[in-house]
């Protein structure tokens, strides 16, 4: 094997890219390593362009079980089935920081594949982003890299950060801030950032960190490209035929501007004008590529949204540019059958989220590459089903956005969601995005907000989230737009997602259409997201100021006991013969962790029948301790009583009364109930029972004689 190895010491670890010819067919490829993870990423483009009317780049993250070191997968499925939500989300990542940096009139098919071939300690997300970045950059696909990647982390919020923190650092209860962060050359160009109500002054000094690291990483890098980079393949840029200009100029460009800033929400004004125009051009130009003639409108557009904010102030729809537009809230009124309901707009952006409450089973089991078998007890959904844009289309199944959106908003909630010690209930939110103009996710993080406080879930804090935008000139002119909609969503430079509570910031995505974004600007855009949030907070909290104080009649009931760890096999039974009998009987559902804790959900009455039942099959009898018990058998020298469902005692002949008794039948019958107390528990705990100790007047009056 031919080979080349490249080093770099950061944050106490080394990372090292490995060139070699293992991949040899790709056009670039790199084996990178940090610790103990691994991974190796190719790049391969096509030899002829396509037809799409897109740059089609495709970026793959695949996990392979045995980077564990162990067989995972079901019992039945020993291999790799599809993407897991991580791996969906790790993709995401990466696609969305190298993206811009290509030359968006490319048209040959890119694909990137980053596979995991061994994990540790250290997330390999971020090594997939310098991996791609070094796998492209050595190639001879054109793209204008190199781009690096670090996570910083924090606990207790104390703005100490900690580089690249590993898996056991973020899982500590103490950990307080996940930041990733990509870019190069002093700018950031992808954020990815949970929080646990974090200062926008510690995420901008963050990023300000994330930057100098992200340098050395860079410098690394082109010392590598230099060396051993291949010669760049030249892709050209289609010419734009001169007799569309004239005819856009003729046609279009006296009425461009009217069209577009109608002071009206959404672009159906815009669509409108692209069939105009689309049609002028097959009319007028039969030959011209109807391709090359959509780019031209779109450019224009592009270059016309950009040139009227920078420069006139101006929006396609007339707000200012820290303007929201007009909010709704509305907590419940769906039907008593949802355990909670909310519906928020955000002008054309309309969301309704739902919440299912139930027991701890309920739990999505997670099993995956880096997570083994453990539960998650939180879950937010997203549906963005055709007609939210006016439009038919495929319905069920689900593509990588809506697992990223989802994610987004669920990470913007965790940080308010109860623990499991307080709130043992396990909690689904699913949002459905029914009309679209404008940042769903962040409607989601609204709707779901109230879902919850109308569910009565005793959240910490409601939660709100915002998108903002950008505009940016090849001079370095900007505007920053709150709450971006329609076509500055499509055409804008940035999309910058905001998601926290009044104390502090729980997530942030964004990424940017541009090769970064200045530190300043991320400074300011997080100082109007702050102000926007805010304000809609005002109105969430106008409809719904709290949880409500009771959960829904619809949603189970949850008990919690405790029982010692060598009672759970007793519980259980053989074979799991006794819980589910207890189960079946009850209805409930039971739930027993390793520590003892036992959690029993279901209606009221099964609950409290099952948790009884539980209770009396775990008591521990001390001596002293009264009962009522039921006499199930007669005996010469006695009487057995049974004081629970799981226990029963012997009353000796002379402990039934103060007063000697020739014969127990005498005074004690089979059925009878009768006052018990704990005489005394021998070596193997046989149960000795009194009579007369619990009540001296039990037995007066009834067959007795006086002792000689």
């Amino acid at each position: 094997m031919q080979k080349k190895t490249y080093s770099l010491e950061l944050a106490g670890k080394t990372l090292t890219a490995e060139f070699n010819d293992i991949a040899d067919q790709a056009n670039g490829s790199v084996m990178l390593s940090y610790g103990h993870t691994t991974v190796l990423c190719t790049a391969v483009m096509s030899k002829n362009p396509g037809s799409a009317n897109y740059m089609p780049l495709t970026v793959d993250y695949e996990e392979k079980f045995y980077a564990s070191g162990k067989i995972l997968g079901s019992r039945f499925v020993r291999r790799e089935g599809k993407p897991t939500d991580e791996a969906v989300l790790s993709g995401r990542i990466i696609d969305r920081t190298i993206r811009p940096l290509f030359d968006q009139y490319i048209r040959h098919d890119i694909q990137v594949i980053l596979t995991v071939l061994s994990i540790d300690e250290d997330d390999p997300d971020v090594l997939g982003v310098i991996a791609a970045s070094l796998a492209l950059g050595t190639s001879d696909i054109p793209w204008h890299g190199p781009v690096s990647a670090v996570r910083l982390g924090t606990q207790n919020g104390s703005g100490e950060f900690t580089i690249n923190p590993t898996y056991t650092y973020r899982a500590d209860s103490e950990f307080t801030l996940d930041l990733l962060a990509c870019g190069k050359d002093g700018n950031i160009n992808m954020i990815e950032v949970g929080g646990k109500e974090v200062s926008e002054d510690i995420l901008t000094r963050g990023l300000t960190k994330a930057s100098e690291e992200i340098e050395k990483i860079q410098a690394w890098q082109k010392e590598i490209i230099a060396e051993i980079g291949k010669e760049k393949k030249v892709v050209t840029k289609p010419e734009i035929p001169a007799t569309l200009a004239i005819l856009w100029n003729t046609h279009i460009e006296p009425i461009f501007k009217k069209s577009i800033f109608t002071g009206e929400p959404g672009k159906s004004h815009i669509s409108e004008l692209k069939s105009t125009w689309m049609k002028l051009v097959s009319e007028n130009e039969p030959e011209a590529n109807t391709t090359q003639a959509d780019e031209y409108f779109e450019e224009k557009v592009d270059e016309l949204l950009h040139r009227e904010a920078i420069e006139n102030n101006e929006r396609p729809d007339g707000r200012a540019f820290d303007e929201i537009r007009p909010l709704f809230a509305k907590a419940g009124g769906i039907s008593p059958i949802l355990h909670g309901s909310g519906i928020f707009y955000r002008g054309g952006t309309h969301v309704l989220s739902a919440l299912t409450l139930g027991g701890p089973g309920e739990a999505q089991v997670v099993d995956n590459m880096e997570v083994q078998e453990s539960k998650k007890r939180f879950m937010h959904h997203y549906n963005f089903p055709p007609f939210s844009t006016g439009e038919t289309g495929r319905i069920g199944g689900l593509n990588r956005r809506a697992v990223g959106h989802g994610a987004l908003a669920e990470k913007a909630l965790s940080a308010v969601i109860p623990n499991q010690e307080s709130f043992p209930y396990t909690i689904r939110l699913v949002s459905e995005c029914m009309a679209s103009n404008g940042s769903t996710s962040m409607g989601s993080v609204c709707a779901s907000t109230l879902a919850l406080m109308d569910g009565g879930v005793p959240i910490t804090r409601p939660v709100a989230g915002i998108a903002s935008g950008l505009m940016m000139n090849d001079s370095g002119a900007y505007k920053v737009l709150t709450d971006i909609q329609g076509p500055e969503d499509h055409h804008g430079d940035m999309d910058f997602k905001v998601a926290g509570t009044r104390e502090g910031v729980t997530a942030v995505q964004m990424d940017v259409k541009v090769s970064g974004i200045p530190l300043t600007v991320l400074a300011e855009a997080f100082d109007a997201a702050k102000k926007a949030r805010l304000h809609i907070l005002d109105v969430i909290e106008s409809e719904i100021a709290a949880p409500r104080a009771d959960l829904s009649p619809r949603a189970p009931r949850i008990a919690t006991i405790k029982i010692k760890p060598d009672q759970i096999g007793m519980v259980i039974g053989g074979g799991g013969k006794t819980i589910n009998a207890l189960k079946d009987k009850t209805g409930a559902e039971i739930d027993i962790e390793d520590d003892g804790t036992v959690y029993v959900s279901g209606n009221k009455e099964g609950v409290e029948q099952a948790v009884s039942e539980i209770e009396s099959m775990t008591h521990e009898y001390k001596v002293g301790e009264k009962f009522t018990g039921t006499v199930i058998k007669i005996a010469e020298f006695g009487a057995f009583v049974k004081i629970s469902e799981h226990a029963e005692g012997l009353v000796h002949i002379s402990e039934i009364s103060p007063e000697r008794i020739a014969n127990v039948s005498d005074v004690l019958q089979v059925g009878q109930t009768v006052p018990v107390l704990i005489k005394g528990i021998d070596e193997r705990d046989r149960i000795k029972l009194s009579i007369k100790d619990a009540d001296p007047q039990f037995a007066k009056g009834k067959n007795t004689q006086n002792s000689a």
